[in-house]
């Protein structure tokens, strides 16, 4: 589970809004807020880029580290410090790494269309990652369960660009594959002479694939993905819970002893 819903309060604590003012500013119904907050559900990955881009913070941020309020006053003052006083813009070596183009599912047919209009990859959204893992990232919405249970609808992998003219690929390894008509996310299975690949999908509905390299427009290594579903509790966790309310059942009844 992620850190987004504690977050969203905290945020609305140190900029003084309340669920109904967030909600206007991103376009949200105000119950889907205090769904955020309360963990009964999380906003969208667009939403958590708007959020993000708001208020200068992170993605990954959002979604895996609970911010205190002191982080966040310093992350705000620093906001204003930055936007304040004039500053020697950054060289492209220093900044790029971060940035990353994101590709949601409803513009993939786009993206396969003008992949390489480097006006339009400048015009798609960017997260902000920690990681430098080159200048050639990408970040893909995944669309359908083909992947599941590694990767669900609406998940969003992070990759790395790797050299269509000279490949290095590792078998067991997750791959985005741009073709003609779709990006295929798929485990290198075998790599057989000739350029042909063998993929296969980890939900085992989804037989295995045979891909040419020269059908595939784009190649990318998937090094990382960020989720914005909740994840069911294990066993084990469901019965540490139950224990806890036991327990605290049992310590209600002493104390009115």
């Amino acid at each position: 589970m992620s850190n987004v819903g504690k977050n969203i309060r905290k945020l609305r604590t140190v900029k003084k809004l309340s669920q109904a003012a967030f909600a206007e500013l991103f376009g949200l119904a105000r119950p889907s807020v205090g769904a955020y907050e309360e963990g009964r559900s999380e906003p969208k990955m667009e939403t958590l880029i708007q959020i993000a881009q708001h208020f200068g913070l992170s993605v990954d941020l959002l979604l895996t580290k609970e911010l205190t309020v002191n982080e966040l006053y310093n992350f705000d003052l620093y906001q204003q410090k930055t936007t304040s006083e004039a500053s020697v813009p950054l060289a492209e070596a220093d900044r790029q790494p971060h940035l990353t183009p994101y590709v949601p599912a409803a513009r993939m047919l786009e993206y396969i269309v003008q992949h390489h209009d480097t006006s339009f990859i400048d015009g798609l959204q960017s997260l902000t990652f920690p990681h430098k893992l080159g200048p050639a990232t990408r970040a893909f919405e995944i669309n359908g369960a083909d992947m599941q249970p590694t990767l669900r609808h609406q998940d969003v992998v992070l990759c790395c660009q790797v050299d269509k003219a000279a490949p290095r690929f590792h078998v067991g390894r997750l791959y985005a594959f741009v073709t003609q008509s779709r990006l295929l996310v798929r485990r290198l299975s075998e790599q057989e002479p000739g350029g042909v690949l063998k993929l296969r999908a980890d939900n085992p509905d989804y037989p295995v694939q045979t891909l040419l390299l020269t059908d595939a427009l784009e190649i990318w290594e998937v090094h990382g993905s960020f989720s914005t579903h909740l994840r069911a509790p294990a066993l084990l966790e469901e019965r540490v819970a139950q224990l806890e309310r036991q327990l605290e059942e049992v310590m209600q009844r002493l104390n009115k002893q």
